[in-house]
C-alpha cells in the first residue's frame, strides 16, 4: 500500500506541475498578446515606469556606449553653473534666469509660472508691425544670434534683448523684475455646472522702477517636459509638411502650418520643430539657445564675440543626447471601459485633428529611435488658438495667435512626477479640464463639444488623458 500511495502522490505532483506550467504559460502568452496589442507610446523605446521618476528613464534599446553617453548627459543636464572664475562649471550670467537645466525642468517635467522657471520673451513692437515675415525673403550673412533674431521677426528691446533675465550675479542688476497677478474668468457648462479659468496679468518693472513700455511685446513661457524629444526629432520632415493644411483645403476648420526658422549652424532656413511656437529646428539648437538665454552660458552655437565659449561642443552635445534619449512612459488601463469611452469622445470631439495619436519615425542617428511607431498626440504644427491664448508676438512665421501642438504622451503623470500641475504655454491652466476650456480658434468646435458633454462624459475624457 505504501508503494501504491507513493506512486499516487508522484502522479498528483506530476499533474499539478503540468497544471502550473500550463497556467504560467497562459499568463505569459496572454501578457505577450496584451503587450502586442498595446499602443506603445514611444514604440520599442517605451519604459513601463509610472513612478515619480517616470520622466527620467533612458530609452529602451540603447547600446552600452549610448547608455554611458546618456548618463554623462544626465550630469551635464544637472550641472549647476557658478560665477567665473571657477574650476567647475564657470560661466553663469552675468544675467540669467536659472543656474541649471534641471532648475527649470525639475525631474524633466513641466515647470510652474514662478520665478526661476517662468520666462518672458520680449520684442520691440515699435519696430514690428505684427505682420509675419517670411524668413526666405530676408538676407542673412551671419549665423550669430543677431541674425536669428532678425529672422524671428522679433526685434530685440534695447537693454533687454529678446528675453528678460530677472537674475544677476553679484554686482550685476537684473534686467527687470517680473510679478504675476492672477485674475479669474467664470463660465458654465451647457448643463449649468460652473467653472472658473484663471489668466495671468504680469507686472514687469525695470530697475528704475518704471513699468515696461506697452510698446514692448511680451510672451510668458513655462518650461515644457523634455522626455521623448529624440523621437519627435526623428519624425521625417516630409511627414510634418504633409500634415500641414494652411489653406484648410479639406474644410474642417483646422489649418495647421509649419514654422520656417533659422538653423544657426547650417546657416539656412529649416523646418521649426521645438519650442512653444516651433521656433527651433533641432535639439542641438534648442539646447544651445537655452544655455545662452536662460543661464547666460555661451557655447559654440551662440558664442560671445571671439572669446572662448563657457562650455565646449562636447558638453553641449552631451546635454542634447540626454534630451534625445529620455524615454516615454507607457500607457495604462487600456481595457478600462471608462477610458475607452474617453478615447472615443476625444476622437469624436475632433481633438485628434491636431493631437494626432500616431506618427512614425524615420532614419535617425540613434538607431534605437529610428523607424518606430509612436503615439505622441501631436502634429508638430502651428495652430491659431484664439484670442484668449494670444500673446500677439510673432515668432518667425508663427503669428501672435499661433502655438505648436503640444504632445500629450505622459501627461497623466504630471502630478505623479511633481506635486503640482500647470498646463499651456504660461501655466495658466491648473487642470486638464481648464486647459481644454482655454482652447479656441481652430479648436473652438472641439471645446464646444466638450462643454456640451455630460459630467460623466467629461470625466471619461479627462480620465483617458490621465491614462496617457
Amino acid at each position: 500500500m505504501s508503494d501504491k500511495f507513493a506512486r499516487s502522490r508522484l502522479r498528483w505532483r506530476f499533474l499539478l506541475s503540468l497544471f502550473a506550467i500550463a497556467l504560467i504559460s497562459g499568463v505569459i502568452l496572454s501578457g505577450a498578446i496584451a503587450v502586442a496589442k498595446t499602443p506603445l507610446a514611444g514604440g520599442e523605446t517605451t519604459v513601463f515606469n509610472r513612478s515619480s521618476r517616470a520622466y527620467e528613464q533612458p530609452s529602451v534599446g540603447l547600446n552600452e556606449e549610448e547608455e554611458e553617453r546618456h548618463f554623462q548627459g544626465d550630469l551635464a543636464f544637472d550641472a549647476v553653473f557658478v560665477t567665473p572664475p571657477a574650476h567647475i562649471n564657470p560661466g553663469l550670467g552675468p544675467l540669467f534666469n536659472n543656474a541649471s537645466c534641471t532648475g527649470c525642468h525639475i525631474r524633466n517635467g513641466r515647470g510652474l509660472p514662478e520665478k526661476g522657471q517662468l520666462l518672458v520673451r520680449v520684442s520691440d513692437g515699435r519696430k514690428n508691425s505684427g505682420d509675419v515675415i517670411d524668413p526666405k525673403s530676408l538676407p542673412v550673412d551671419t549665423y550669430h544670434l543677431e541674425a536669428s533674431v532678425s529672422l524671428e521677426n522679433a526685434p530685440p528691446v534695447p537693454g533687454l534683448g529678446t528675453q528678460i533675465q530677472d537674475r544677476g550675479i553679484y554686482g550685476h542688476e537684473p534686467e527687470a523684475t517680473v510679478e504675476i497677478a492672477w485674475e479669474e474668468r467664470e463660465g458654465k457648462y451647457k448643463e449649468g455646472t460652473p467653472y472658473s479659468l484663471r489668466y495671468p496679468r504680469p507686472e514687469i518693472l525695470l530697475p528704475n522702477g518704471e513699468s515696461l513700455s506697452p510698446d514692448i511685446l511680451t510672451s510668458l513661457r513655462i518650461p515644457p517636459p523634455v522626455f521623448g524629444l529624440g523621437l519627435l526629432e526623428a519624425v521625417p520632415e516630409a511627414t510634418i509638411r504633409n500634415l500641414a493644411d494652411p489653406d484648410d483645403r479639406d474644410g474642417d476648420g483646422i489649418s495647421g502650418r509649419v514654422n520656417e526658422v533659422w538653423d544657426v549652424e547650417k546657416e539656412a532656413i529649416a523646418l521649426g520643430r521645438f519650442g512653444w511656437k516651433a521656433n527651433n529646428p533641432n535639439l542641438l539648437q534648442q539646447t544651445a539657445s537655452a544655455y545662452v538665454n536662460d543661464m547666460g552660458v555661451t557655447n559654440p552655437l551662440f558664442p560671445e564675440s571671439d572669446e572662448e565659449p563657457d562650455i565646449d561642443r562636447q558638453t553641449l552635445e552631451e546635454a542634447e543626447f540626454y534630451a534625445q534619449t529620455l524615454a516615454v512612459p507607457g500607457r495604462i488601463l487600456l481595457n478600462d471601459p471608462e477610458i475607452q469611452q474617453g478615447e472615443k469622445l476625444f476622437e469624436q470631439a475632433e481633438c485628434a485633428s491636431c493631437h494626432i495619436p500616431t506618427l512614425s519615425t524615420g532614419d535617425y542617428e540613434i538607431e534605437a529611435l529610428a523607424h518606430q511607431t509612436i503615439h505622441p498626440y501631436t502634429d508638430l504644427l502651428l495652430h491659431d488658438m484664439g484670442e484668449g491664448l494670444a500673446d500677439h508676438r510673432p515668432d518667425f512665421l508663427a503669428t501672435g495667435r499661433e502655438w505648436r501642438t503640444q504632445s500629450l504622451w505622459g501627461i497623466g503623470l504630471t502630478q505623479t512626477v511633481l506635486p503640482y500641475s500647470s498646463y499651456l504655454h504660461d501655466g495658466r491652466a491648473r487642470t486638464l479640464e481648464e486647459a481644454i476650456l482655454w482652447h479656441d480658434g481652430e479648436a473652438k468646435n472641439s471645446k464646444a463639444q466638450f462643454q456640451a458633454m455630460s459630467q460623466s462624459d467629461r470625466d471619461a475624457l479627462i480620465r483617458f488623458l490621465r491614462s496617457l
